[in-house]
């Protein structure tokens, strides 16, 4: 299969892109329960490393892949899987190529509000990519996020950085951390009326488990925040705090979820 695509990449890079997509759409596996990550995450490789010698052939694809007029195409179908892979493998290309950062970084802001919950996951996906490559310049986009007046934007924020492979140098790690307090300050304010939208819905599934993803790298500050966090008395952030203190990454910490646990009584 990966000669195939490969054979197909170099195809569509000079100019016979239709081929490589109707490849993509019969190995989508969608309609189905688990779209071919496998395959999004190959075909974003060869294209970032095809981005050295072909730049401009290889953004042009990108942008036929995850062309923003597919925006409103249905779940859970091999177009959305197009979409996803364009999304994807820009991140991947523009974590080599740094001049390409600032208008992925806006494409993956645009995407970050797609109805589509793959969509949205391979915007993080592709801003994994991007801290990878440059966490230095690609936290102060991941701040902007988190001051959004989008819910799915500040979702995308904490989804991003949520990643335990990431989480091992101590200024990234407090970065994380701050972002989860941006957000969750934020939507602690947040009217009631407002709390009934499905987009401050998935933001608060997402917060239920990114926390402690956090946590888990930076125990002390993580708990104490969580401490924090149950004082402040608001009904969606204790259920953020209970869906959290039930992730196995926190369960050899029982004194600590036991803390948090009764400030929550």
């Amino acid at each position: 299969m990966h000669d195939t695509l490969s054979s197909l990449v170099e195809r569509a890079i000079t100019g016979h892109h239709r081929p490589l997509e109707f490849y993509l759409r019969e190995h989508s596996r969608l309609p189905g329960p688990r779209a071919n990550l496998e395959l999004a995450n190959d075909f974003a490789y060869l294209l970032a490393s095809a981005s050295t010698k072909h730049p401009d052939n290889v953004l042009s694809l990108i942008y036929a892949f995850s062309n923003s007029n597919r925006m409103l195409i249905a779940d859970d179908t091999p177009s959305e899987f197009v979409i996803l892979c364009g999304v994807v493998a820009a991140g991947a290309c523009a974590a080599v190529r740094s001049e390409w950062r600032e208008q992925v970084v806006d494409m993956l802001s645009h995407y970050a509000c797609s109805p589509s919950w793959r969509v949205r996951e391979a915007v993080a996906t592709a801003f994994q990519h991007l801290l990878s490559a440059d966490a230095q310049t690609i936290m102060p986009y991941l701040s902007q996020l988190a001051i959004s007046d989008s819910f799915l934007q500040q979702r995308a924020a904490v989804a991003a950085i949520a990643e335990p492979r990431l989480l091992y140098v101590p200024e990234l790690i407090e970065g994380a951390l701050q972002l989860q307090r941006t957000v969750l300050e934020h939507i602690s304010h947040v009217p009631a009326t407002e709390r009934k939208c499905e987009d401050f819905r998935i933001l608060r599934r997402t917060l239920g488990y990114t926390l402690s993803v956090v946590a888990a790298a930076l125990p002390a500050k993580g708990f104490a925040f969580m401490r924090e966090c149950a004082l402040w008395n608001d009904t969606d952030v204790n259920w953020i705090l209970r869906e959290n203190l039930k992730k196995k990454r926190l369960a050899k910490y029982p004194q600590e979820i036991a803390v948090v646990t009764d400030l929550l009584m």
